[in-house]
């Protein structure tokens, strides 16, 4: 089953950097019948997504202590990136990214919303489901939402005709080691809640089962699908199911990856069995990288610097697989970076639909010519890391990082915690770094001093960014920001 549309859109070039209106009005320039009839027939969308897996906790990453077969065939089948990056290191903003194709800042979504969050995803955007549904395809998303848990920011107003899962962490919920003010954790079916939850064992079958149903009831319908399978696990508390409990023999957090690999591989196989491989894409990704602090419940982002709720590499670069039979070059390794805001864009470009409005502009930028295989060229110029409200930490060029001078939780040198309990983080600060990612990766030696004419052109950029969108730490304000949905105070 194959889905052309008929709806013309071209295949985006490199632009210098451009934010806001001029990126749309260069894109609107650009559209291209020709373009748009070179590109495959509009593909089914699975989207995978974990919750805090690090960069090195699959097999394909270099992970060895356990197996993940499932993954690492996805990968030898599939395009497996090297850096590939997280927009911001924290749950909310990071989904808040990949469903908008936006910088979690621009659309209002920043850190983690909790069950006493009063504001949510913006009506006026634009979410990956919507965009899907705009193209006739089904919409689901199974696990993890996190955009908002109040009534007018469900995933069914947000572009998703169907949802089963949890509206935020779930370690929000009365049984958390150092916090007991959370109230039940919900779970939802539709905008309905229909239970909570004080057994987690269950999440990554029943979310995995969802997701298979979806697909068989879609494909008997002959209907094309978007499928968002947003797996609550690995973050903290960790829950693995009875009948794969203590598989891996290598602990706890190993037993929950496996189940996760085993639900790709269940996902895989459905697909095969349907014979429709060669009509879906499947993507697979983490949302930010390791809770370190939770020491033998966390996980590894080796030999990456720190984990989560940083911008060094360790919170921000986390795995990325895609798959599409006989479409995309199997076993082919991407290192350019890219980011979670690119993938709206490519969606976009694949169902030959604009991916923004010169009213609700996005970041990201089509990575379809990595993907393919017809380019190895960055398709931005630089990626930038904020974290907090609004500050601008870290920018990214090239091979190139430069880190701002910026506060931040290190884990570096500190206890971390076990079973269940975290460690204590101390206060870390970072000065003005400058990176080789390509020869050190680790982040380990500063040679802001030894190349001044990399600092300038990325300082540069840098206030590019902040005179669009601000930056807390400077002062700037950013004319660009939008503000998310709001619901006052009862």
């Amino acid at each position: 089953m194959s889905h052309t549309l008929r709806i013309s859109f071209s295949r985006r070039r490199h632009h210098p950097l451009s934010l806001g209106l001029t990126l749309i009005a260069a894109l609107a320039a650009q559209i291209s019948a020709a373009d748009a009839n070179s590109l495959p027939p509009a593909p089914n969308l699975v989207v995978i997504l974990t919750d805090d897996m690090g960069y090195s906790d699959l097999g394909c990453y270099g992970q060895s202590r356990f197996t993940t077969p499932r993954l690492d065939r996805l990968a030898r089948e599939g395009v497996r990136f090297t850096d590939f990056y997280a927009s911001q290191p924290i749950c909310s903003a990071s989904r808040a990214s990949l469903l908008t194709g936006a910088y979690a800042n621009r659309v209002g979504l920043t850190g983690a919303l909790g069950s006493s969050s009063r504001h949510g995803i913006h009506s006026a955007e634009t979410t990956l489901g919507e965009l899907c549904q705009r193209a006739g395809y089904a919409t689901a998303i199974f696990g993890k939402w996190h955009l908002g848990h109040l009534p007018e920011f469900s995933p069914l107003r947000h572009g998703f005709d169907e949802f089963y899962g949890i509206p935020y962490s779930n370690d929000m919920w009365p049984h958390h080691p150092t916090r007991k003010d959370f109230p039940d954790l919900p779970t939802f079916d539709g905008d309905k809640v229909v239970g909570t939850n004080i057994d987690q064992t269950r999440f990554t079958t029943d979310f995995t089962e969802r997701t298979v149903d979806f697909i068989r009831r879609q494909h008997a319908a002959q209907r094309p699908f978007f499928v968002y399978l947003a797996h609550p696990m690995p973050h903290v508390p960790l829950h693995v199911s009875a009948e794969r409990a203590d598989a891996s023999g290598a602990g706890l957090y190993a037993d929950v990856i496996q189940e996760i690999d085993w639900s790709v591989g269940r996902v895989l196989d459905t697909l095969a069995e349907l014979g429709i491989d060669e009509n879906t894409l499947v993507l697979f990704m983490s949302d930010n990288g390791p809770w370190l602090s939770y020491g033998n419940h966390a996980g590894h982002a080796d030999p990456l610097r720190e984990g989560k709720q940083t911008v060094f590499e360790g919170g921000v670069r986390v795995p990325f697989i895609a798959r599409w039979t006989g479409v995309l070059p199997p076993g082919r390794v991407v290192q350019t970076p890219a980011m979670n805001i690119d993938l709206f864009p490519t969606v976009a470009e694949l169902l030959r639909l604009p991916p923004a409005t010169a009213e609700r502009p996005i970041d990201g930028r089509s990575i379809w010519p990595l993907l393919s295989g017809r380019s190895e060229a960055p398709v931005q110029e630089a990626y930038f890391f904020y974290f907090n409200k609004n500050e601008l930490q870290a920018i990214r060029s090239g091979p190139w990082k430069l880190v701002f001078p910026h506060t931040y939780r290190r884990m570096e040198g500190q206890t971390p915690g076990r079973d269940g309990l975290p460690g204590e983080y101390a206060r870390g600060k970072a000065d003005l770094e400058l990176y080789d990612l390509t020869a050190d990766p680790s982040e380990t030696t500063n040679v802001a001093s030894a190349r001044p004419d990399v600092v300038a052109r990325l300082t540069a950029l840098a206030s590019q960014a902040r005179a669009d969108m601000g930056d807390a730490l400077t002062g700037a304000a950013g004319p660009g920001l939008r503000e998310p949905g709001r619901v006052p105070a009862p």
